[in-house]
């Protein structure tokens, strides 16, 4: 929790300053589950170890009127209807391909930040509303105030799965302007390629926000199930360390950022390359981008401002 990995206890800790207690439990970290057990003997050792079902004894341990499942395919079908059993409400959160009807199935809502896939969630029966991701304000005293080590950085999967169009697109314009590459699944990529020769490895929680920190533009681009919608954890990562994004452009980025004032949009690899030449060449009007980005994160999309969102909508099913 204490690198901000992912989402770290965002939640739970913006939760709790609302006056909302809340615990995470991370159901696939072996160890971590271990010591809960080791704490709470006669829930554990009866059961033979079996970790499926150490997951229903929190549940009993905490009395949650909400259980919160954000990776849907995380437990089987059998295990969440256990967990709806033990709660007023099971809510899960998605932002990415969903998994089979079977496993959704068991859900009273699904949350997401693809404003395309409510109604597709509905179709299919199931409660669903927009719910967008955010930026953890507490990272900023991590971050070194002063230092740029980069000029154009991309943190992320380089995976050609369900990235391969935006993907593509970073791999050709890394082809014409230096473009440093962090993530996962270089190794998808011949040797030649500017994606493999650029590559400088994995950055994960802060050593991430750091790298997008210490850069004079962060690039981003949209997994390919996201369509013409802007959504990603970059969107606000980048902003909220303060540093000039250039994102794809989508049809509802103003509806978040306002293009050209707060955040920097291309919508094609020669409209990227321009602008990292432009914006390179042009540190005051960058910097002032990026001042302005980073504000606008500050000020309306902080997971202090989320949380607020997600008890409004959690209490709208709970009264």
């Amino acid at each position: 929790m204490h690198t901000f990995f992912g989402t770290a206890d965002a939640y739970s800790h913006f939760l709790g300053e609302l006056g909302h207690p809340a615990h995470e439990v991370v159901v696939n970290c072996a160890p971590l589950q271990d010591a809960w057990a080791r704490e709470h003997p006669a829930t554990w050792w009866q059961l033979g170890a079996r970790r499926r079902e150490l997951v229903l004894r929190q549940a009993e341990w905490f009395e949650p009127d909400v259980v919160y499942v954000q990776n849907l395919s995380a437990l089987r079908p059998e295990t969440l209807r256990a967990l709806r059993a033990r709660a007023r409400l099971l809510v899960g959160q998605i932002a990415s391909e969903p998994p089979g009807q079977e496993q959704l199935d068991p859900f009273d809502l699904i949350l997401t930040s693809f404003p395309h896939f409510v109604p597709m969630f509905e179709d299919r029966g199931i409660d669903s509303e927009y719910f967008r991701i955010g930026f953890d304000p507490r990272v900023l005293v991590h971050l070194d105030p002063t230092v740029v080590a980069r000029d154009v950085v991309f943190t992320g999967t380089l995976r050609r799965n369900q990235h391969q169009r935006g993907n593509e697109l970073l791999r050709a314009a890394a082809e014409r302007v230096p473009i440093d590459f962090f993530g996962i699944g270089a190794e998808d990529w011949p040797e030649s390629s500017a994606i493999r020769r650029r590559y400088r490895g994995e950055a994960w929680g802060i050593e991430m926000l750091s790298v997008l920190h210490r850069s004079k533009i962060a690039l981003n681009r949209h997994i390919d199930v996201a369509a013409d919608h802007a959504n990603n954890m970059r969107l606000y990562e980048a902003t909220g360390v303060g540093t000039l994004l250039l994102t794809d452009a989508k049809s509802d980025l103003a509806t978040l950022f306002e293009p050209g004032a707060e955040v920097a949009t291309y919508g094609s690899e020669d409209e990227l390359v321009d602008a990292v030449r432009h914006y390179l060449a042009h540190d005051e009007e960058r910097n002032a981008i990026a001042k302005e980005g980073q504000a606008r994160t500050l000020r309306e999309h902080t997971y202090a401002d989320r949380m607020k969102e997600l008890v409004a909508i959690l209490a709208r099913r709970l009264t």
